[in-house]
């Protein structure tokens, strides 16, 4: 491995987003860990298509977690780079508060913002020695639902809107040696999306862009946000301009 390679791992990562993002980031030269909780054989098979590796681990269990980060440090002796992408959500309509039950909202926050602030505690040191350029980089995929009273849930765009301000507090505690931004979609297009009719006529309908985002999209900036060693604390709203409406 050349000395200036970047180790990543990007959790929830064979499919969709997560997908979009390890492909980019492995054509952009970097050795991409990956990752999911399901689908060992689809990880193993794009894992073997980017000569990357592949980890399963069932994030909403601490253990796994702290073990996945285990794991990842194993393959190659470092880390420079965690993409928390993993997350959950799910329908529940945001006027009946009886249909998100206390359950819903534990199960929610300890994928989409427990495991991301557990997997970056556990990923810290290794992110600390990083020598690459700008030093660790820590890139979490939160949604617009955390920016905007939008989103699948309240709970879920709740959950979003703690990982973004867990983005500027860790860029603050883990300066200058991490640097920690997060990219905020809103709708884009992938199987998980295909039929959510109502998102996909507004975004082509009222959107600037006219169109929702791809996973290519977000790579993009999620590969940015890792190349550009001055940037940290940032919440990257990436909606195709539906914000300003």
């Amino acid at each position: 491995m050349e000395h200036d390679t970047r180790v990543v791992l990007v959790t929830g990562s064979t499919s969709g987003i997560g997908a979009g993002i390890a492909r980019r980031l492995a054509n952009d030269g970097m050795q991409v860990l990956l990752h999911s909780r399901v689908s060992r054989d689809v990880g193993q098979r794009l894992a073997a298509e980017l000569h990357g590796a592949y980890l399963q681990a069932d994030l909403a269990d601490e253990r796994q977690a702290r073990d996945l980060m285990a794991r990842a440090m194993e393959v190659h002796g470092r880390l420079d780079v965690l993409v928390n992408n993993a997350g959950i959500s799910w329908p529940i309509p945001h006027s009946d508060l009886n249909a998100a039950s206390a359950d819903d909202w534990r199960r929610l926050l300890e994928v989409n913002l427990i495991a991301p602030w557990v997997l970056t505690a556990a990923a810290l040191p290794a992110l600390r020695r990083s020598d690459c350029p700008g030093g660790g980089s820590v890139v979490n995929i939160t949604s617009h639902a955390g920016v905007r009273p939008k989103g699948s849930s309240i709970p879920y765009a709740a959950s979003k809107a703690a990982l973004n301000h867990t983005t500027r507090l860790l860029a603050v505690a883990l300066g200058p040696d991490v640097r920690v931004n997060a990219v905020a979609p809103g709708l884009v297009d992938t199987p998980m999306t295909a039929n959510w009719t109502a998102a996909r006529e507004l975004w082509r309908d009222r959107s600037p862009m006219r169109r929702a985002a791809t996973p290519a999209d977000v790579a993009d900036l999620v590969a940015a946000l890792i190349t550009s060693t001055y940037i940290t604390g940032e919440v990257v709203l990436l909606d195709g301009g539906l914000n300003l409406l």
